[in-house]
């Protein structure tokens, strides 16, 4: 099984990126979904051993997870959260007070600054703190903040017209108030950043920023590449997706003032069911219809973006490569490339690689006390495999 290791290596050290041709850098559209610099291990030190840890998969799912339930212990943190959100943006910029109420009016589950409050209070347990402390509070609004400016920024990267059943702000109010809300988000968060006075939490999040950049450039540079290797795919989805989890799982656990290794399991938590969020995301950009998704199925294919189900399907199938290499120029070839991913077992590898990082994640949750914010964070990882169930 791969898996990632995160030393602070430069990228062009880690081998990643010369083992393939680069295509010219082509900007047309490409999803959001995800630190330190990472590279990409084949090695298998990372699989727990029989019996190290239950398998998510293996126990019984009679009843669904729902992230309600899962979210009800940190209801209080969030309801505070969604309070403070949109003052931050509107307060000093009315021209943004619109946008603002649709951006964080939208709806979402909000998992990232959840994630944040678990993390807070699993870990603010062990050092006998009750109540979360301003950091932690400010941190969630800021990852918040980071995740909804990049999400701003790909739409109209993207083009995309709806977001969560709503238009998106650059649809409603034009491409130049959509990037300036994103760019002060971004700015925004950067400050309340810094006013937190924890440098090594500081760089973790100003990583993240980076990376997101990393991944963006990663995924536009690789386009209908299908020489793209599993360990480029699961770098660019770090980038793209894991490294904010992992980044401030971590950073709530600093301000918990727990020890050096606990704040690194929690990084390996978020890092893991990071990854395995983006493969869960895919995997339905196959199996789910349009109006699931709000977006036509294949999407990501269609624009070149190939993921895990077909990175694996291309290892078996010679004609899928040269559908793809031809840029889906015939009538139907995309269909046909899609029917060949089915076929070939894509998904079924895929899903299994979803399934190994999530084990990963929950063994990483091992080092907390038993409590009910812990077994939150097991549920988040049990709810996105049952996406794929």
């Amino acid at each position: 099984m791969l898996s990632l290791t995160c030393p602070s290596v430069d990228l062009c050290q880690s081998g990643c990126l010369g083992r393939r041709r680069l295509r010219p850098l082509q900007m047309s559209g490409s999803r959001r979904r995800g630190g330190v610099r990472c590279m990409v291990s084949t090695t298998r030190h990372d699989v727990p051993s029989a019996g190290e840890v239950r398998s998510v998969t293996a126990e019984s799912r009679s009843e669904r997870v729902q992230v309600s339930s899962l979210l009800e212990v940190v209801s209080g943190d969030m309801k505070m959260l969604n309070e403070n959100l949109k003052s931050i943006i509107g307060a000093e910029n009315p021209v943004l007070i619109s946008a603002a109420e649709q951006i964080f009016g939208a709806g979402g589950k909000r998992l990232r600054p959840a994630l944040v409050f678990l993390v807070s209070r699993a870990t603010a347990q062990i050092d006998g703190i009750r109540e979360l402390t301003m950091q932690h509070r400010r941190l969630a609004e800021i990852i918040e903040m980071i995740h909804t400016a990049s999400l701003i920024h790909d739409d109209v990267l993207d083009d995309s017209g709806m977001r969560r059943g709503k238009e998106t702000i650059h649809q409603t109010y034009g491409t130049r108030v959509a990037v300036l809300a994103g760019d002060f988000m971004f700015a925004q968060s950067s400050w309340y950043l810094a006013n937190l006075e924890n440098i090594e939490v500081i760089k973790l999040i100003s990583q993240v920023i980076k990376d997101f950049a990393s991944g963006e450039i990663k995924q536009a540079s690789s386009l209908f590449d299908c020489d793209l290797t599993l360990e480029d795919y699961l770098l660019k989805s770090y980038y793209k997706t894991a490294s904010l989890i992992a980044s401030s799982a971590k950073s709530a656990a600093i301000f918990s003032s727990v020890s050096t290794s606990i704040c690194e399991q929690m990084f390996e938590y978020g890092k893991n069911l990071g990854l395995s969020f983006q493969v869960v995301d895919d995997i339905l950009d196959f199996t789910q219809s349009t109006e699931q998704l709000g977006k036509p199925a294949g999407s990501d294919l269609a624009k070149g973006n190939l993921t895990a189900p077909v990175i694996f399907a291309l290892e078996k199938e010679p004609k899928l490569r040269e559908i793809i290499d031809s840029e889906f120029s015939e009538a139907g070839s995309l269909d046909t490339a899609i029917e060949l991913i089915l076929e070939c077992g894509g998904l079924s590898r895929a899903q299994e690689l979803a399934k190994q990082k999530a084990d990963l994640a929950i063994q990483k949750l091992q080092c907390l006390p038993e409590s009910e914010y812990r077994n939150s964070l097991e549920g988040i990882v049990k709810y996105n495999l049952e996406r794929i169930d």
